[in-house]
């Protein structure tokens, strides 16, 4: 099997989801999340793109209800026994089937957590979902439970997160080996997703992001690919992903020489990572990292230039992006705990003179203060 953990470790997350559903009087969990099927199982898919549910109950019973090319996928991969498959056809009714299966699991008038705040549950499946529940079971929203549970990372954790640490940073080599005057997009791309790969890492929760020129502002893939000009900038966030664990780095790099705002605009960026650096410490509210951000540019005159985020949480995500739960933004009271990671990213840009400069960084939040995972410096290169 691969299974990316211990049997132990997975039985703990269970048993500490199951403690959390009984503290919130909750007789059950309907999954639609696949990080909570991965965290707690090892499941790993993308069949969440089908209506797919992993039912945990509060007495310990485990079922995955999916489509049947999941099944040997499910078997491989997890430690779920109970695999259910409904049948595709123009007439099925994957809801009606959980029901029914939830109703020989004795569940019939309990309340059930449901993971509504998932990719894996559309609104039409959100509604054909209460529909089959209704008058059988009551509903409760219960989306942050697994989630708020693998915020905090265990030391096997860390270790698949090190080592997409590493991974990013030979993306980051990669990049810097292929960028010049006249080169193209594609190419530089290519370079830094075959390093992840060589080094036996996975595909990132969403695309990498490249844009120069103009684009370089950007903060989003898009598709189309251009050469570098003579003189340019471009702008690279990506990450190194191993086992689904995401580590991310971003940068601006100056094409052919670096402008005065260029320079003026990282020496900003890098007071404003230290910072949050200083302000990302164990039982603080990590609204004091978007404060530092936040206030660094304000001091220096560029309030305009930067968003109203400085980060999130990374861990184990999958597609459409890679961004977990919290981020960084004013007046978040999230307090920050050992075993919490983040990207931090010092966005900064002027779109009148169309001028980037967006260093950024994944850190580990330890007992006292906090650890920067790259091996790679913030300094401003031009390629």
């Amino acid at each position: 099997m691969a299974l990316h953990f211990s049997r132990e470790e997975f039985a703990q997350r269970q048993a500490a989801a199951i403690a959390e559903l009984r503290r919130r009087g909750l007789d059950g969990l309907l999954m639609f999340r696949q990080e909570s099927m991965y965290y707690l199982t090892g499941y790993d898919t993308f069949g969440y793109v089908f209506f797919q549910c992993l039912y945990l109950g509060a007495d310990g019973r485990l079922m995955l209800l999916t489509r049947a090319p999941d099944r040997l996928q499910a078997m491989h991969t997890s430690t779920v026994e109970d695999i259910r498959i409904w049948v595709d056809g123009p007439d099925a009714t994957p809801a009606i089937e959980l029901r029914e299966i939830l109703r020989a699991f004795g569940v019939v008038g309990r309340t059930l957590g449901v993971e509504y705040d998932a990719y894996g549950l559309t609104a039409a499946n959100g509604k054909r979902l209460e529909a089959a529940m209704d008058g059988f079971a009551t509903l409760v929203d219960a989306s942050d439970l697994v989630t708020k549970q693998r915020v905090r990372k265990s030391s096997a954790e860390i270790a698949y997160i090190r080592r997409a640490a590493a991974l990013a940073d030979d993306a980051l080599d990669a990049a810097h080996a292929t960028i010049a005057p006249g080169a193209f997009e594609g190419d530089i791309l290519a370079a830094m997703q075959g390093a992840v790969f060589r080094g036996g890492g996975d595909y990132p929760g969403n695309e990498f992001i490249i844009g120069s020129g103009r684009d370089g502002l950007l903060c989003r893939y898009f598709s189309g690919r251009r050469h570098l000009d003579a003189e340019d900038q471009i702008t690279l966030e990506f990450a190194g992903v191993d086992r689904h664990y995401h580590s991310c780095l971003m940068r601006t790099i100056p094409v052919g020489r670096a402008r005065p705002l260029h320079a003026e605009m990282h020496k900003v960026a890098i007071e404003a990572m230290h910072a949050c650096l200083g302000a990302l410490k164990p039982g603080e509210p990590i609204a004091k990292v978007f404060d530092a951000y936040a206030a660094t540019a304000a001091r220096h005159g560029m309030a305009g230039f930067r968003f109203n985020a400085c980060g999130y949480s990374l861990g184990t995500t999958f597609s459409p992006n890679w961004m977990d739960w919290p981020m960084f933004y004013a007046g978040n009271p999230v307090l920050a705990e050992p075993g919490m990671v983040f990207f931090l990213h010092m966005i900064l840009v002027d779109g009148g003179s169309a001028t980037a400069m967006c260093p950024g960084t994944t850190v580990l939040v330890g007992e006292r203060g906090n650890e920067v995972l790259s091996r790679r410096p913030l300094d401003l290169i031009v390629k």
